[in-house]
């Protein structure tokens, strides 16, 4: 390995969890309605500001045994798995395309945070921001002109926006006209439609399939422990994000090898 991408990899850890630590700000403030900027980071308990040594990602949440520093209130574990979770996004990013494709790197580099704020924000409040899902569409159209993948062209990224898109739309009016309530949000047929675009129709057919098998595992469980709702709604989002990540990592290689086995 060169001594360059070893700097990227180690730049790519750093500066994944501090941009994780920003993650966290917008997964906490955006739904709520409140300025990203101001006012400074502060406990949502007793409202003390955080010093920066006490802003550190991962390692003040370690040194703070996971509490305030003033009223001792307990801080979510939330925080130190998005910053985590940010870095190791990048860092294998890095890994796997950087050799390749350093605007394309940077771009997934973006992409995963921005799916790593609707995964959270989806589970919490059952909500996906607009902002958020426009940012995602920014970056969907940064990747047509930054693809590393030959065969992932324009045209089969514009077939998986018509194709997931359509089946989402058609799901969601049908199941409308059919029982009477959503079986996709709103905000789900959008936010399809844009993975669509982002993944291309084989990968964004990957990532649907992944999404829906895991979901159909995690309701089954907790139907299992006694906890299933069949009049609550579930996010679905989340589980949109499991399946957009893996296909945006491994769809290229998951494909092919099954592309192999039937042949």
């Amino acid at each position: 390995m060169d001594q360059i991408k070893i700097i990227a990899i180690v730049l790519s850890a750093i500066l994944g969890l501090c941009v994780g630590s920003f993650l966290n700000v917008v997964i906490y403030r955006l739904p709520n309605g409140m300025n990203l900027a101001k006012p400074a980071s502060h406990c949502p308990k007793c409202n003390n500001p955080i010093k920066w040594y006490d802003n550190i990602p991962v390692f003040s949440y370690l040194i703070l045994g996971g509490k305030c520093r003033h009223c001792k209130e307990h801080i979510s574990i939330r925080y130190t798995i998005v910053e985590l979770l940010n870095a190791l996004l990048w860092v294998g990013t890095v890994l796997m395309f950087w050799s390749r494709n350093i605007p394309y790197t940077i771009t997934m580099c973006i992409t995963c945070s921005v799916l790593i704020c609707i995964f959270f924000i989806d589970l919490e409040h059952m909500i996906i921001p607009d902002s958020l899902q426009l940012c995602l569409l920014a970056c969907a159209i940064a990747m047509i002109f930054t693809e590393w993948d030959p065969d992932n062209t324009w045209k089969i990224k514009l077939y998986g926006l018509l194709v997931l898109g359509g089946l989402s739309v058609i799901l969601h009016y049908g199941s409308m006209i059919v029982f009477k309530k959503e079986a996709l949000g709103g905000g789900d047929v959008k936010l399809l439609a844009i993975c669509g675009l982002l993944l291309g129709l084989t990968n964004s057919i990957l990532a649907l399939v992944l999404a829906c098998v895991v979901a159909s595992i995690v309701l089954l469980v907790i139907k299992a422990i006694k906890k299933y709702k069949s009049d609550k709604e579930y996010p679905f989002a989340p589980f949109i994000v499991f399946g957009v990540i893996i296909a945006l990592f491994f769809g290229y290689y998951l494909i092919q090898g099954y592309l192999e086995i039937i042949r």
